[in-house]
C-alpha cells in the first residue's frame, strides 16, 4: 500500500465516518441537536471535499495507484452508506431510498469486479448518470444532515427531493451498467 498524500485523504475520509455517525450518539447536554446537525454536516462536507482533492491531487503529483483507485470508491461508499443509515434512524430518509442507493453500490461494486476478473472492466468505465446520480446524492445527504431551515430554505424538503432523485438517478444508472455488461452475461451463461 503506498502511502501518499492522495492515499492519506482517502484513510483520513474513512476515519470520519465515525465522527459523522457519532455525533447523534453524544449525551444529550453536550451537544444541541442543532450542533449535532451542524457537527455532522461538516464532517460529511469535508469528506465530500477530500474525495475530489485526492483524486485531482494523485492525478497532479503522478500519486495514482491501484490500491488508491480501489480504496477511494470504497472510502465514498461508506461514508454514503454510513450517513444514509444515520437519516433513516433520525427519520429524516425512507428506508427504500437507502435500500436502492446501498443495494445498487454493493451490486455495481460486484459486477465491476467480476468484469475486471474478466478482461472487460473497461466496458464499465463512470457513466455521465452516474456522476449526476453522485452529485444529487452528495447534495442531498448534507441538506438531510443539517435539517434546520437555511433562511428561506427549507433543507429537510430540498434534501428530500434530491435523494429521491438521487435513488431514481441509482436504477437509471444500474440498467446502464447492467445494458453493458449484457453481453459477457450472456456469452458466459452459454458456457
Amino acid at each position: 500500500m503506498p502511502l501518499n498524500i492522495p492515499n492519506l485523504l482517502t484513510w483520513a475520509r474513512i476515519l470520519m465516518i465515525p465522527l459523522v455517525v457519532g455525533v447523534f450518539y453524544l449525551p444529550a447536554d453536550w451537544l444541541s441537536l442543532h450542533e449535532r446537525n451542524l457537527a455532522a454536516t461538516a464532517f460529511f462536507c469535508v469528506a465530500a471535499v477530500t474525495d475530489w482533492f485526492d483524486g485531482w491531487l494523485a492525478r497532479k503529483l503522478g500519486q495514482t495507484s491501484a490500491f488508491g483507485a480501489f480504496l477511494d470508491p470504497v472510502a465514498d461508499k461508506l461514508m454514503v452508506a454510513a450517513a444514509l443509515v444515520v437519516l433513516v434512524e433520525l427519520g429524516r430518509a425512507d428506508a427504500i431510498v437507502a435500500i436502492v442507493i446501498v443495494g445498487r453500490e454493493i451490486a455495481i461494486s460486484a459486477l465491476r469486479e467480476w468484469m475486471a476478473k474478466i478482461g472487460a472492466a473497461k466496458s464499465m468505465a463512470v457513466s455521465f448518470v452516474g456522476k449526476f446520480k453522485t452529485t444529487a446524492q452528495m447534495l442531498a445527504i448534507p441538506l438531510l444532515l443539517f435539517h434546520d431551515a437555511l433562511g428561506p430554505m427549507d433543507t429537510q424538503l430540498l434534501g428530500t427531493w434530491l435523494i429521491w432523485a438521487a435513488a431514481l438517478l441509482t436504477l437509471w444508472s444500474m440498467g446502464y451498467y447492467l445494458r453493458k455488461a449484457r453481453p459477457e452475461i450472456a456469452a458466459r451463461s452459454r458456457h
